[in-house]
């Protein structure tokens, strides 16, 4: 019952009913990434338009979760999908990553506050700026 709930009224967590919907009368599956997110394509784009083109993401909807290539083409750079023709991958990129900002997976430098290593002691060669005329410094 509560997958019916979350598929009726929550976007975030993958496709509503309506989504699910509009796919089977106007979409067209073209691909799928590496994470499971699914693209697809209107089948007939409406007069003096292009067709539109939409992700349904795998587990919680977050833009950062599409790779480049998909990217491209869900934003018409490109006018076949990865599937069809898939891009040259140079042997000095990286997989994708999504954005992990706010997750226990987030970068944090050698001394943030969030980070695990001890940020280093002052030196001494750091003198604190006070305004012109304050009487300070």
């Amino acid at each position: 019952m509560l997958t019916l709930m979350r598929a009726i009224f929550t976007w975030w967590n993958g496709a509503t009913m309506g989504t699910r919907w509009t796919i089977w009368r106007h979409g067209k599956f073209v691909g799928a990434d590496e994470t499971g997110n699914r693209y697809f394509l209107e089948k007939q784009a409406r007069k003096g338009m292009k067709a539109r083109r939409w992700v349904i993401f795998n587990g919680l909807a977050e833009a950062s979760k599409v790779p480049p290539e998909w990217h491209a083409w869900l934003h018409h750079t490109v006018d076949s999908p990865p599937s069809e023709s898939p891009p040259k991958i140079q042997p000095w990129e990286k997989p994708h990553e999504p954005n992990w900002t706010g997750t226990p997976r987030a970068y944090r430098p050698k001394g943030s506050l969030a980070g695990d290593a001890q940020r280093a002691e002052a030196t001494g060669d750091y003198e604190a700026w006070s305004p012109p005329g304050s009487g300070a410094g």
